[in-house]
């Protein structure tokens, strides 16, 4: 699943987009993808992972995505860490990490909100570390 995650980060890369991408699943289906779009919207909200929720939402027609799994390639931030929780995703799994990964485990684990989520790092780190050192790299 996280090869079609990395798939949406190489479109963010194409369109000069941070190269993120997250896909949801349910029951091993892919129900949502999306990559980050911040420049194109000219919206800060517009991460992968923010917009992979929405799409999941409207899919299940509702805010609560209990059941679904994230894929991600890269650690998501403290905004996106909020909105995980919120829509009461089951699990994320992630690629490459950044300084965002403790913060990340913090609010994910935070015993004062109504929801927790599972989480596992690392999965084709390199790969994903890789696309995004190389767009950071071309940008200097």
């Amino acid at each position: 699943m996280m090869q079609q995650a990395i798939k949406q980060a190489q479109k963010a890369y194409k369109l000069g987009e941070i190269p993120i991408g997250a896909i949801i699943v349910l029951n091993g289906k892919i129900i949502a993808k999306a990559y980050n779009k911040r420049n194109k919207t000219k919206d800060a909200t517009s991460h992968a992972e923010i917009l992979a929720i929405k799409k999941a939402c409207r899919v299940l027609n509702d805010w609560r995505l209990v059941d679904c799994e994230m894929f991600v390639t890269c650690v998501p931030c403290p905004m996106c860490a909020g909105a995980i929780i919120n829509a009461r995703v089951k699990k994320v799994y992630f690629g490459a990490t950044n300084d965002n990964q403790k913060i990340f485990e913090e609010i994910v684990k935070n015993s004062s909100l109504n929801h927790s989520c599972d989480f596992e790092g690392g999965i084709l780190q390199d790969r994903c570390a890789r696309l995004l050192m190389t767009f950071f790299e071309n940008k200097r």
